[in-house]
Order: structure tokens, then sequence, then C-alpha cells
């Protein structure tokens, strides 16, 4: 009898040993086997995950066949710790070791939506909302909208489902503090205060990748953090010969050629004729200054400079007084700053608009005289349509 129990005992373990095997062969091969996306989708570790949660969202999603499996395989692993949260693209076809090593490598997030927040010298910005396919790769524009203007439609219903997205913010060159600042309470996407405007000047032009949340003050405290360094730099390497004293000076005479022109090539030229001026004793007479009088650095004028304005006596408007004026106009990027301490060696003393959205340069009163009717010339035809 005892030798039948036996057996049977013995032959009940093969069957399970048996079991067991090809249960562990099916697994394994679940396991390294093509997934079951057809085409490729993101996916977000939430922080603060479990284990069980992210592989019953994954089997949930499609993107793997058994949340079982997944996480039996992963624990024999000892990699049930190592989750990153992040957002993920998960390639279409990937087996579900390939799943868990995407989803714990860490690194910078993949999206498959992006709003760009473009700031604008108004004071406000434009979002710009895009969409990239996981399969081709390419942006497709979804939605604009200021948010003056309201929220586009695209853009509400994915905050209101909660998905995850990547934010950009973009600070252009030759903004004022007030116009960032101002842009900055505007966005929905940031969090936190501002109280005080920064000095003029002093925020570092930049383009940011952000998480939804992030703080209006950490973000002002990086700009400001990333001018000094920017600022002093260029001054390490300044030319000789230059008519300021200072960095700050440096910083005005920045400020001024970055609101003077956006062609980059020109920048050195447009520099070479204020350190000429500023040598030879020579007023800058240039307008973004006494535009700065007139708006301080709120908003924009939106109108041509009036004769009266451009005889006021303001402290920015260097029609009427010598040198700098007092405080920079505007936010200057790292090359209007290293071409105010480098500028181009030339004999230049004036320049105006030359229809192209360049200037023309002039060394003599009568070449500039000639310069300027070019242009009166040039606006008359545009004036008439012709």
């Amino acid at each position: 009898m005892w030798k039948h129990v036996a057996a049977n005992g013995l032959s009940l373990l093969i069957v399970v040993l048996i079991a067991a095997a090809a249960a562990l062969g099916w697994g394994q091969r679940q396991w390294v086997s093509e997934g079951p996306l057809e085409t490729a989708a993101f996916f977000e570790v939430e922080q603060g995950d479990t284990l069980a949660r992210v592989s019953e969202r994954l089997e949930a999603a499609g993107a793997i066949r058994s949340a079982a499996v997944f996480r039996v395989a992963t624990r024999a692993a000892d990699r049930s710790g190592d989750l990153r949260f992040g957002s993920y693209e998960i390639p279409a076809g990937a087996s579900m070791a390939q799943v868990l090593d995407i989803v714990t490598a860490g690194g910078p997030s993949s999206f498959r939506y992006r709003a760009t927040y473009v700031l604008r010298n108004s004071g406000t910005g434009e979002v710009r909302l895009a969409e990239r396919n996981p399969t081709t790769g390419e942006i497709e524009e979804l939605a604009r909208f200021a948010y003056e203007d309201g929220i586009a439609p695209e853009y509400a219903a994915l905050l209101e489902a909660g998905t995850p997205m990547q934010y950009l913010l973009v600070i252009p060159e030759g903004l004022t503090s007030w116009q960032i600042v101002e842009g900055l309470r505007a966005a929905d996407f940031l969090e936190g205060e501002i109280v005080d405007v920064p000095a003029e000047g002093t925020l570092a032009p930049t383009t940011i990748d952000v998480t939804r949340g992030e703080n209006r003050l950490e973000l002002l405290a990086e700009m400001s953090a990333a001018q000094a360094r920017i600022l002093a730099e260029a001054w390490e390497n300044r030319a000789e010969g230059l008519p300021v004293s200072t960095p700050e000076e440096a910083l005005i005479l920045a400020s001024i050629i970055e609101k003077e022109t956006s062609v980059p090539e020109e920048r050195g030229r447009v520099a070479s004729v204020f350190v000429n001026r500023l040598n030879q004793g020579i007023r800058l007479q240039t307008d973004p200054t006494v535009i700065y009088g007139v708006t301080n650095g709120r908003g924009i004028l939106g109108r041509g400079l009036r004769q009266s304005e451009l005889r006021a006596e303001t402290p920015w408007n260097t029609y009427v007084i010598d040198g700098l004026p007092p405080t920079p106009i505007a936010n200057p990027g790292r090359d209007a700053i290293e071409a105010a301490l480098n500028p181009d060696e030339t004999d230049f003393i004036f320049f105006v608009a030359d229809g192209t959205g360049g200037h023309a340069f002039a060394e003599t009163l009568e070449e500039h005289n000639r310069n300027v009717a070019r242009w009166r010339e040039i606006e008359a035809e545009r004036g008439s349509g012709n």
C-alpha cells in the first residue's frame, strides 16, 4: 500500500514540476516576446507609484499582456524598487522586459503633448500647444492662444483629463523686467506670488524646460543668477578702450544694442556706433531709450514718438542727455552683452533702417543723410502700397 501511495505521490510531484516548468517557460516567453502595442504610446509613472499599480495600469493601457507576469518577473529580478516617476514613450511591440527597462531608466521625460509659452512685450504671452506622433515623431500644432483671449478648448481638455504635458518657457531677448514678470504671472502652469519686479536688465533671456507647479520666484532667481554669470564672463574678456567703466554700464549699453537690432550679425556694428559716439562725446540719440522714458518699461508704446517726447528731459532721453541713461532699458541676451564689450572696430557713427530688417551704417553725416532719404522713400512706397 505504502509503495502505491509513494508512487502516486512521486507521479504527482513530477506532474507539478512539469507544470511549474511549463508555467515558467510560458512566463519567460511572455517576458521577452513582442508586446501587444501596435503603435508607440506614452505612459506616466506617477510619484509614489507601486509596482502593483504600475503593472495594472500598463496592462490596462495595452502595453503588456499580463500584470501578474510583469510583477513576478520584476520581483525575481530584484527590480521592484527601481521604478522612476516620469513620462515615458513605449515603442510598438516592446516586450515586458523592455518596458521594465524603460520605466526604471529615469532621465528626461518623454511627452506626447508640449505647451510652449512664449512671453510677449505686451506683458502677456502666447501658448502653442503641440502633439508629437509617437509612431512618426512628427510634431503637429493643435492650438495657439493668449491667456487674455481665453484658454483653447484643446488645452482645457488635456488639463481636465490630467494628461501629462511638457512645458517650455520662452523668454525672448529685449523684454523688460515688468514684461517678464507679467508674463510669468499669467502662466497657469506656474505657482508662487511675485511681489517685486527685479531690477531692469538683470534677467537672462532663456528657454527653460519647466514642470507644472514650478515656482515663479525660483525661475526669476535662476534667470538673475544666469545673467550675473554671463555679464561677469563677458566683462572679464572685454576689449580695451571701451567707454564703460563698470559691468553695470556695460549692461546698460547692451540693453540699448538689444533694442536697436534683431539681426544677430549686426550687433557688433551697432555696438561700434554707440562706442564711437560715447568715445567722441556725441549723444547716443536712440529712440528705444526715449520710449523707455515714456513707458517706464511697462507694455509697448504702440505708436510713433512725438516731437514733444523727443525733446522731453527724462533720464532716459539720449537726445537731451549726455552718455548712457541711468539704467538698462530691457534685459539683453548674451550676444548683445558680448557685442557691447567686444564691438566691431569701425568708424561708423550713424545708422538707419534699410528696409530689409537691418540697417545702413555711415561714417559721415552726408552719407547718413543719403541713407535716411532712401529710408524715407521706402516708407513712402510702402505707405502707397507700391
